[in-house]
């Protein structure tokens, strides 16, 4: 397929991708309770439990929740520093970027307004906070069928993007497993590579977003691109579905 510059739509996990630290799973570590929380996210990991039900579990071990020490906490949160110089290269070529996250609103929204990157599109679940300092989750993008996110990170691919388009998908845990599948070039490492080569699905390693903007600068380049067979198929299973 002929490529443009418009072709490309880029999609970005959160956690562990942007930023260099898991916010949601230090948050609970930090501000819950330690022990109910492993457990909580090991009977995620071992899927006992969905992604909604752990949110509801996680939310539920904290109590009095202090937002000073919270954006406290945030200040020792880093992004890949790499990132910024990324999305300054994607708006410079006209490529849409959009962030998915399983993660909350709540800390993305404050991370990106200090980066200077509020700008940019972001999909994720909400945290409420009420008047006794309670915090609870809100699940706009959930899908009933579609169980391994909270928010349905494949529903956004499939909903901004179209088959003239060439998908790119950037992750590296195990809510990124599903949407990366439905993608035709996927950035993977960690959890996402390991799942990748055990089944045998093409994918681009990297460690930063240099290597990122490296390679699309050389697919960029190239006069004609095929997309991903197998996430061709996945897409059309999804449509058949309704």
């Amino acid at each position: 397929m002929m490529l443009n510059n418009s072709s490309f739509k880029i999609f970005i996990d959160f956690d562990g991708t942007i930023s260099t630290t898991d916010v949601g799973e230090a948050m609970f570590l930090y501000f819950g309770e330690k022990e109910k929380s492993i457990k909580f996210v090991n009977d995620w990991i071992e899927q006992k439990i969905n992604s909604n039900q752990l949110w509801k579990l996680l939310c539920g071990t904290v109590h009095n929740f202090d937002e000073i020490k919270f954006d406290e906490f945030l200040n020792k949160i880093a992004i890949d520093q790499t990132f910024r110089p990324f999305v300054r290269f994607c708006k410079s070529e006209g490529f849409e970027v959009k962030i998915l996250s399983d993660g909350f609103d709540f800390y993305i929204q404050k991370i990106l307004k200090r980066e200077n990157l509020m700008d940019l599109d972001v999909y994720s679940n909400k945290l409420i906070i009420d008047k006794n300092k309670n915090i609870s989750p809100e699940f706009p993008y959930t899908d009933e069928e579609c169980t391994r996110c909270a928010n349905c990170k494949r529903n956004h691919v499939l909903n901004f993007s179209s088959e003239e388009d060439f998908t790119i998908y950037i992750g590296d845990g195990l809510t990124d497993t599903c949407p990366a599948q439905h993608c035709d070039f996927i950035f993977a490492k960690d959890s996402l590579l390991k799942y990748c080569e055990i089944n045998r699905i093409t994918f681009f390693p990297y460690s930063n977003f240099n290597d990122v903007l490296n390679k699309l600068t050389e697919l960029k380049s190239k006069k004609r691109l095929n997309k991903r067979h197998q996430a061709e198929l996945k897409r059309k299973e999804v449509f058949k579905q309704g």
